[in-house]
């Protein structure tokens, strides 16, 4: 809704004020009509209230001290410093001072969408499917963040914020589930990874837009028109076909793989999916992760991951501001750095494996956050390059672990509760999101140079914790998928499959024999 922009109250009786100083007279104005800001070092002027002379006033007769015959009153109109943006949602409606806190209420709003969205469209797409929920959340998605663009006022706003997240953050989730479903154990890397080097590039292009356009109305539409884009994918996405068999509906499952087999030059005699050698189809629901222990310890070692990575990921974040002069550039900054991140996930997760991985990303980020602790406690400006240093390197290892995080979780959790399972992850990292400021905000409570660093701990212990915690989890590397909960179950006390081009249908081997030459590609 905006930013730690710079506002003060504008002149009463003077129609052309504006922020930036227009000439001496005005700068003579300035000081006789706006009191200083106090204790608050972010503002040049007292942002909420103005001096009220007696009537009548002449205010080109004021000298300064005649200030001292003045009263301070609360004001209702404001102006604002340029510099960044042209408009926010929150000047334009004038959400500053006692309204302030209406812009946390709507970002707040926005993430109880998102739990919404990633619990509600995640159960939804296991009932009826991937391809159907997708189709679903484009069309919401469109209609609710364009109409963002054009509230007329604070509540329409709040309420179109809280559908924004939730179509938003479920379509993120079902095409997480749905690009793996649709590969081979070989080429998992690819739909689970290069998902989120996109989101980075989404990042680059909002730096971008928001440099270019400084409106947000402008910026709004700049980024809701282009999702338009995916209503198309109905004619060109297939329905999973791991879903379908998850459903009993074997003979378009079939159909979907002869069509890829044809798309990718594979020839084969025999059918992918042969229902006779097929277990029943078993129905789940996403309370089963929690019906034995294995799977009980394993789903809250899951969670405690995303919750640390996302606290981890957005704390770090939120210092974009503070690297750079511009807001921009800090923020283009933060982007760039997930490219590096994605680039090494790519190349060492099937090299290391999901379970190292994700402990060494963790504790990358972890440490970087500690180390932090000693520029900032016993360093000055002179320091500011390291500091800058380690918040980078551990803004790389929470963008890396998210991206581990959310292909070993999709592997973890088995067909019939994986968008179920996912949703609910991804629903409970939101709780590590909104930690986030808290967390930052914690230290002033405590002062001191103690005060400084608590912050950091946290955020540094907390992802040791969780990066160590990720080693009690099996490793995936190259391991058939979990169909139903008794897969899940006994996932990890099996040996290796033999082949690790497999599709990983819960079938015979005999079954499946064609399947490894299709998942070659």
């Amino acid at each position: 809704m905006g930013c730690d922009a710079l506002e003060r109250c504008k002149i009463a009786g003077y129609p052309n004020d504006t922020y930036a100083i227009q000439n001496d007279f005005h700068r003579a104005l300035v000081n006789v009509t706006i009191p200083l800001p106090g204790d608050d070092s972010s503002q040049k002027y007292d942002m909420c209230n103005t001096y009220s002379y007696p009537a009548p006033v002449n205010y080109s007769d004021l000298a300064a001290s005649d200030k001292d015959l003045a009263s301070k009153a609360t004001c209702k109109q404001w102006v604002h410093d340029k510099t960044e943006f042209e408009e926010t949602f929150a000047t334009q409606h004038g959400l500053l001072c006692s309204d302030s806190l209406k812009t946390s209420h709507s970002q707040m709003l926005f993430y109880v969408g998102v739990l919404a969205g990633d619990l509600g469209f995640g159960m939804l797409s296991d009932y009826i499917g991937r391809k159907k929920t997708f189709a679903i959340t484009s069309v919401v998605l469109v209609a609710s963040s364009v109409s963002a663009a054009f509230a007329p006022e604070f509540y329409s706003f709040l309420m179109l914020e809280f559908i924004v997240g939730a179509s938003i953050h479920g379509l993120f989730m079902v095409c997480c589930v749905h690009g793996l479903e649709l590969v081979g154990p070989s080429k998992r890397i690819w739909a689970g990874i290069v998902i989120h080097i996109f989101f980075a590039i989404g990042l680059v292009y909002l730096a971008g837009v928001g440099y270019l356009l400084r409106h947000w109305k402008w910026i709004q539409l700049a980024v809701a028109i282009p999702c338009s884009f995916y209503m198309l994918y109905w004619w060109f996405i297939p329905e999973s076909p791991r879903w379908l068999i998850s459903q009993g509906r074997y003979d378009e499952a079939e159909e979907i793989l002869q069509r890829i087999a044809k798309v990718n030059k594979v020839e084969t005699s025999e059918r992918f999916v042969d229902e006779k050698t097929l277990d029943a189809p078993e129905g789940g629901q996403l309370w089963h992760l929690f019906t034995s222990k294995v799977l009980f310890f394993r789903t809250m070692i899951l969670f405690f991951n995303w919750i640390v990575v996302s606290m981890v990921y957005y704390g770090v974040t939120m210092h974009a501001g503070k690297l750079s002069d511009s807001f921009f550039f800090g923020f283009f900054l933060m982007a760039l750095v997930e490219f590096p991140a994605g680039a090494a996930t790519i190349a060492l997760l099937d090299r290391w494996g999901r379970q190292k991985l994700q402990c060494a990303c963790m504790l990358t980020a972890g440490i970087a956050c500690l180390c932090t602790i000693f520029p900032v406690l016993f360093g000055g400006d002179d320091l500011m390059p390291l500091t800058l240093t380690l918040s980078m390197i551990g803004k790389f290892g929470a963008a890396a672990a998210f991206g581990v995080i959310y292909v070993f979780s999709l592997e973890l959790y088995p067909t019939i509760v994986r968008n179920g399972g996912m949703g609910a992850s991804s629903c409970v990292a939101r709780f590590g999101g909104m930690a986030a400021p808290y967390v930052a905000q914690s230290g002033q409570l405590v002062g001191g140079n103690f005060g400084l660093a608590l912050p950091l701990v946290i955020f540094g212990g907390a992802s040791v914790a969780a990066g160590l915690l990720a080693l009690l989890l099996p490793e995936t590397l190259e391991r058939k998928l979990p169909e139903t909960i008794e897969d899940a179950k006994n996932f990890g006390k099996l040996e290796k499959s033999p082949s690790k081009l497999t599709l990983g249908l819960n079938a015979s081997t005999t079954s499946f024999t064609s399947l490894e030459n299709f998942t070659k590609l």
